[in-house]
C-alpha cells in the first residue's frame, strides 16, 4: 500500500484496521476488557456467567489503527443447545479474526476449562496473545510462574499483564494491537463505537438491569426483544420491549409485588438507554411466555449466531 500525501506534500502513515477476537472461559473479564479499550459500555457486563450471547464489537481508535473487537461468547463445556450455538460461534469468530487475545484470569489460575481454551487455540493459525488479567490481586512470583505454564500450553507471540478493571497495562496491550493490525483503509466510520444495531443494543442494556436485578431467580433463559421504536416530534423516543420467559411461574419473578420489579428494572434501562442516544426516552416494558424459545432458529438468527444441528 503506497504511502498517502499529506497536504504540506509531506507522507502521512498509511491507516491500519484489522479484527482482534477477545477469548477467555466465562468471566474472565472480556466485557470489562472491551469496555475498557473502547472506552464505552458497548458489551454487557453483567453479574451472571455467560451472558454475552452474540458477537458484539467494540471499535477502538488509537493512532492511524483501527481495531475491531470482536467478542465472542466466553468458551465452556457445552450442555444444552443454547451453549452449543455459542462456543461454534466464539471459536468461529477466533478464526475470522486478524489477531487472537486470550485473556486468562490471573486470580483463578489455570483451571480446567482454561487448560482447555489454551490446548484448543493451538490450532488456530493467527498471531496470538495472552493477557493476564486481575493481575492486582496477585504476587508478582504467582503471575509470573502463571505465565511461563500458559506461555507452555500456547504459543503466544506477547504476553500482557493487564488489570481490565482499574486498566492498568491495557494501554501498552491497545498500542502493541494497533502496530500488528494490517495495513488497510478502515472499516467503519470514525464515529462509530459499536455496529451492534441501537435496537440489540437498547434490548441488551434491558437484559443487564434484568440481570442485575434477578440473577439468583431467573434462569438464563430469558430474552429481551425490541418490538416498536417510535421517534416523537418533541425529539424523545417511545420503545417498547418484550421481555420473554420460558414459563409462567417466572413471570411474578420478573414483575414483582405490585410491579416493583419490573418498574425498577425499566427506570434503570430507560435512564440508560437515554444517555446512549442522548435523547429522551419512554420505556414501555410487557413480559410474554415463550415455551422452548432455545429450540428457535429465529431466535438465534436474530441474536447473531449460528443455529447447531
Amino acid at each position: 500500500m503506497g504511502m498517502k500525501m499529506g497536504e504540506s506534500g509531506s507522507p502521512t502513515l498509511p491507516t491500519r484496521a484489522g479484527f482482534v477476537a477477545l477469548i477467555g472461559v466465562p468471566n474472565a473479564g472480556k466485557s470489562t476488557l472491551l469496555n475498557q479499550l473502547v472506552g464505552s459500555k458497548v458489551s454487557i457486563v453483567t453479574h451472571k456467567v455467560q451472558t454475552t450471547r452474540s458477537i458484539i464489537r467494540g471499535i477502538a481508535v488509537t493512532g492511524r489503527s483501527q481495531i475491531v473487537f470482536v467478542d465472542t461468547p466466553g468458551i465452556f463445556k457445552p450442555r444444552r443447545r443454547l451453549d452449543r450455538a455459542m462456543v461454534t460461534t466464539a471459536w468461529g469468530g477466533a478464526r475470522d479474526a486478524d489477531l487472537v487475545v486470550a485473556l486468562v484470569d490471573a486470580e483463578r489460575g489455570l483451571g480446567d476449562d482454561t487448560r482447555t481454551m489454551l490446548e484448543t487455540l493451538v490450532a488456530i493459525k493467527q498471531p496470538k496473545v495472552l493477557a493476564l488479567n486481575k493481575i492486582d490481586t496477585v504476587k508478582r512470583e504467582t503471575l509470573l510462574a502463571l505465565a511461563a505454564e500458559a506461555n507452555g500450553l500456547g504459543d503466544f507471540t506477547r504476553t500482557f499483564m493487564i488489570s481490565a478493571l482499574t486498566g492498568s497495562g491495557c494501554q501498552d496491550l491497545l498500542s502493541w494491537l494497533a502496530d500488528a493490525v494490517p495495513e488497510g483503509p478502515w472499516f467503519y466510520p470514525e464515529d462509530q463505537i459499536s455496529d451492534l444495531p441501537v435496537r440489540r443494543l437498547a434490548a441488551e442494556i434491558t437484559r443487564e438491569k434484568l440481570y442485575l436485578r434477578l440473577h439468583q431467580e431467573l434462569p438464563y433463559s430469558s430474552h429481551v426483544e425490541t418490538e416498536r421504536w417510535e421517534e416523537k416530534k418533541d425529539g424523545s423516543v417511545r420503545i417498547e420491549q418484550v421481555i420473554y420467559i420460558e414459563r409462567d411461574s417466572q413471570k411474578k419473578i420478573v414483575l414483582g409485588h405490585k410491579g416493583e420489579t419490573i418498574k425498577a428494572i425499566g427506570r434503570a434501562a430507560r435512564l440508560e438507554i437515554a444517555e446512549m442516544l442522548d435523547q429522551p426516552v419512554h420505556l414501555f416494558l410487557f413480559v410474554k411466555v415463550r415455551g422452548n424459545w432455545g429450540d428457535d432458529p429465529d431466535r438465534y438468527r436474530q441474536m447473531g449466531l449460528e443455529f447447531p444441528a
